[in-house]
């Protein structure tokens, strides 16, 4: 197997966490190094150091918070005016999709969210322990 690559992947979201992970695509290794945003809100500083040689962003909402929804938009227009509209993917993620009983935003608001940002999106649930494929 070929000799494993790294990318730095920032996930930006409301309280959101990180980690690092080695995942395999189309057979090649990549060292994921996840830069946590832990407590960033629409009112913190967006720091420089999350567009400084970041392969990748994930912005994170839980599917049960409004604000987390609307926090992460902020998020995101705070991103653009940091990078600008340069090509690095971004993928938009509604997470705890096992709570049924407390969804507040739909599947298709975050669909439609994320098509707005010509990014990928997905919905996730760290109970349910999905794999995905994109």
């Amino acid at each position: 197997m070929p000799q494993s690559k790294s990318r730095k992947i920032a996930i930006l979201g409301y309280r959101s966490v990180a980690f690092t992970k080695l995942i395999t695509v189309n057979g090649q290794e990549y060292h994921l190094q996840l830069v946590d945003t832990a407590g960033q809100d629409e009112y913190s500083i967006f720091p420089q150091t999350y567009s400084i040689d970041i392969n990748g962003y994930i912005l994170v909402y839980s599917v049960t918070s409004i604000k987390s929804f609307e926090v992460i938009k902020v998020i995101h227009g705070k991103l653009l005016d940091m990078v600008g509209k340069v090509q690095i993917p971004i993928m938009l993620v509604g997470n705890k999709k096992d709570l049924h009983m407390e969804r507040v935003i739909s599947y298709e608001e975050g669909k439609a969210l994320a098509e707005s940002w010509n990014a990928a999106f997905l919905e996730s649930s760290a109970k349910e322990n999905q794999v995905y494929s994109l």
